[in-house]
């Protein structure tokens, strides 16, 4: 099996309803549901059409991204990679955490200094390693509202 340090992908291979069946180098397989993806975020319309979703593909060599070159629209293995683990989080503040480091395009460095946590701690926490005490969910809410406001 390969080493992850960043998530890649070997494979993505669109599915029906709005699913992507992803392969990442460590051997690792989701299916990944698009439907909220495209539902929070207007400059994926395109892909509502299945036609066009289904022209999901990874770059071969690369892994990066899943592209859709015929729209102009890539989605990084990273961001693909945590909205898995958010889907598929076993409970609500795991889903929070994961969301919010989505959401932002936190590296574990970055959300490690913003929640005063080590990145071990971070990554732990983001691939269920550990669970997420509460506390640190409504952290993750709590620099939200902060940088809302500021």
């Amino acid at each position: 099996m390969a080493s992850m340090k960043r998530p890649r992908l070997t494979s993505a291979e669109p599915l029906a309803g709005h699913r992507l069946r992803l392969t990442f180098i460590d051997g690792s397989t989701y299916t990944l549901d698009f439907t909220p993806l495209l539902d929070a975020s207007p400059g994926l319309a395109p892909l509502r059409e299945a036609a066009a979703f289904a022209g999901a593909t990874v770059i071969p060599g690369e892994g990066w991204a899943v592209v859709w070159p015929d729209f102009d629209i890539q989605i990084g293995a990273d961001t693909l990679w945590l909205d898995v683990q958010a889907q598929q989080a076993p409970d609500e503040n795991t889903r929070t955490f994961v969301q919010w480091r989505s959401r932002h395009g936190l590296s574990l460095t970055q959300a490690a200094a913003a929640l005063g946590l080590t990145p071990r701690t971070v990554s732990a926490y983001g691939t269920g390693a550990r669970p997420v005490p509460r506390y640190i969910a409504l952290a993750c809410k709590g620099w939200e509202a902060d940088r809302r406001q500021g």
